[in-house]
């Protein structure tokens, strides 16, 4: 069985690497990634890591590791029944219990292509060609200004695909009634004392996420510093490419953005920072405009910056108490924070700037349907509507 594990290189920052069942690094993975490294972040990583892991493993249960240049599309698409039947055997009777998601599938086929195009383009490995088909003959229409999209030159597409329910999945969402139980689950008000009871810390990420729609990872790597006080304008946090952080936390793309909030995410910050401030004091540890935003308050090590692990720990939490959906995941609130601004009438490029999307067709493609239902819902009028178009005798 092959295992996607954490190193950290002497002097060099935490990441991930894939061994084999006798504890060898896989040294076709480990090229591919260490190619990459420079690009991706630690996350990107780490998933990339456990996708080609899986396969690795699969691979050895075949007894095929040696003829991995050689794999088609009989080996992929046995991969991804491997991966829904349990990671035990490629065919089953009885479905697993808990099937992954056609997401989780998609994302374990596109590195397993990734890793194979890279594999040929660098080394002539063939399997690619395998997997392959050629350039479609004609483009999906992609709108107006198109041409101008770096992303539409024809690309060749994967052989084998997820099959999906109809129609598409959406992006799932939070209501506000249980983004507010989620925030009330980390932290309330006491409006008699005027303090905070709960774990501030906790709420100030999760409003963060709700009204900024950041990614949690970039939500990790914020420092004080970058999170400004209105002082009479508008506040705003500063999204700062950075590689130095100790928690690997990291901007997608090393793309730097300002994210404008409003004065009820102002007033937490402040609270939160005026409760860092006495924490700090009480350890007797240091905290400057440069230290990290959200840190460990309560366990060692102390003042640290906030991890992922201890995030989804907090969700595990909230989850077990019945609070929010039961599979909801930090990364709703961005979804639900880019349906609402569009919902309000918000452009699209204005959106996609405030995500941080590259290009604005993400946006599109990934909540399109915002402006689809709404102007289906206006069409249900249609016959009012349509009135407008008689001419008079």
């Amino acid at each position: 069985m092959a295992y996607g594990i954490a190193v950290r290189p002497s002097g060099g920052a935490r990441t991930w690497t894939v061994v084999d069942a006798k504890y060898r690094t896989v040294g076709p993975v480990e090229d591919w990634i260490e190619a990459h490294r420079h690009l991706w972040s630690p996350n990107t990583v780490r998933g990339y890591a456990t996708a080609l892991a899986q396969w690795w493993t699969f691979l050895e249960q075949r007894g095929e590791t040696g003829g991995w240049q050689e794999v088609g599309v009989p080996a992929v698409t046995g991969f991804l029944s491997w991966l829904r039947n349990g990671r035990t055997v490629e065919h089953s009777l009885v479905p697993a219990e808990e099937q992954p998601t056609a997401t989780t599938l998609e994302a374990r086929l596109a590195a397993l292509i990734s890793f194979y195009r890279w594999q040929q383009e660098v080394f002539g490995v063939p399997a690619a060609g395998r997997l392959l088909r050629g350039t479609p003959r004609r483009m999906p229409a992609r709108g107006l200004l198109a041409h101008l999209d770096a992303r539409s030159a024809p690309q060749a597409s994967s052989l084998v695909r997820v099959r999906r329910q109809r129609p598409p999945d959406r992006p799932p969402l939070l209501l506000p009634q249980q983004i507010q139980a989620i925030l009330d689950g980390c932290a309330v008000a006491d409006h008699v004392t005027g303090d905070w009871v709960g774990n501030l810390r906790d709420r100030l990420l999760f409003a963060i996420l709700a009204e900024t729609g950041m990614r949690l990872g970039e939500a990790l790597g914020l420092r004080i510093s970058d999170f400004v006080l209105g002082r009479g304008g508008t506040a705003f946090i500063d999204l700062v490419p950075r590689e130095d952080n100790e928690n690997g936390a990291r901007v997608k793309m090393m793309r730097p953005r300002r994210v404008y909030v409003g004065a009820d995410l102002e007033r937490l910050f402040a609270d939160y920072l005026t409760y860092l401030a006495c924490r700090a004091t009480e350890l007797g540890l240091p905290v400057t405009v440069d230290s990290a935003l959200l840190v460990n308050l309560a366990r060692p090590p102390l003042l640290a910056p906030l991890r992922e692990g201890t995030v989804r720990d907090k969700v595990n939490a909230l989850r077990r108490k019945g609070i929010g959906p039961n599979d909801w995941t930090p990364h709703w609130f961005r979804h639900s924070h880019a349906s609402a601004l569009l919902l309000a009438g918000t452009p699209e490029w204005v959106v996609s700037r405030r995500l941080g999307h590259a290009h604005v067709q993400t946006t599109l493609d990934l909540y399109g349907w915002v402006r689809e239902d709404d102007a289906l819902r206006a069409a249900a009028n249609w016959k009012s509507y349509a009135a407008g178009w008689q001419v008079g005798q």
